[in-house]
């Protein structure tokens, strides 16, 4: 038993990758590229937070998803390979030079169909849907884009989500600087806030967990 989360060495989390994900072949290939393709593949998820994430949206029977920053596309990916057939990911980001490494990776995985990129500012996307009526319609959300929106991404998937719907924010860690005192840029001070904000939100029942640079998981009540 341990009273805090275990540290991880290197060969510990070779191990657990190797024995405690279960990443399809297409998905390591994905991660492969993206760090040949850019030195900014740390921006992608790691293989173990892909597996979480997975487990838990066939754990709700999400259908429809929503990702706010797509980067290369592996969170798209192993979340469009949870879902059922009919499942779809709307994928907001707005550039077209790095979703575009992640295209032929989904066609090979057969869940291109399930993903509808939408390349614009991700705030116009949530609010046409919210315009089209889509409140309360969506299972699941994931926050992976620029700080500074992060607060209006987390309102608009709120809103989005139906009741029991889960909202996964990614970085709230941030390389521990959230615990810096003295550290307040712009966008430090925006992720800084919105953990306070969830933390007290009476809207959602919340965990933050260490897991990548930390993955805040919220519940629509």
């Amino acid at each position: 038993m341990s009273s805090r989360t275990i540290d991880l060495t290197d060969k510990l989390y070779d191990y657990l990758i190797a024995n405690g994900v279960r990443e399809s072949s297409t998905a390591r290939a994905l991660r492969a590229e993206t760090r040949a393709a850019t030195r900014a593949h740390m921006m992608q998820i790691s293989p173990e937070q892909g597996a979480f994430m997975a487990l838990i949206v066939r754990l709700i029977g999400a259908r429809r998803t929503i990702e706010v920053g797509t980067f290369t596309g592996y969170s798209a990916l192993v979340v469009a390979e949870a879902l059922p057939e009919d499942g779809v990911v709307i994928a907001c980001d707005v550039s077209e030079k790095w979703t575009s490494v992640g295209l032929p990776f989904w066609e090979e995985a057969g869940v291109a169909g399930k993903i509808d990129l939408r390349l614009k500012p991700a705030t116009e996307t949530l609010a046409e849907l919210m315009a089209a009526g889509e409140q309360g319609s969506f299972d699941f959300a994931f926050i992976d884009a620029d700080k500074a929106n992060y607060d209006t991404y987390y309102e608009q998937c709120l809103e989005l989500l139906r009741p029991g719907g889960l909202i996964g924010i990614d970085n709230v860690l941030w390389s521990g600087r959230v615990a810096d005192a003295n550290a307040h840029d712009e966008d430090t001070d925006a992720i800084r806030a919105l953990n306070a904000k969830v933390h007290a939100d009476e809207r959602v029942d919340t965990c933050l967990l260490p897991i990548g640079d930390g993955l805040t998981l919220a519940i629509k009540r």
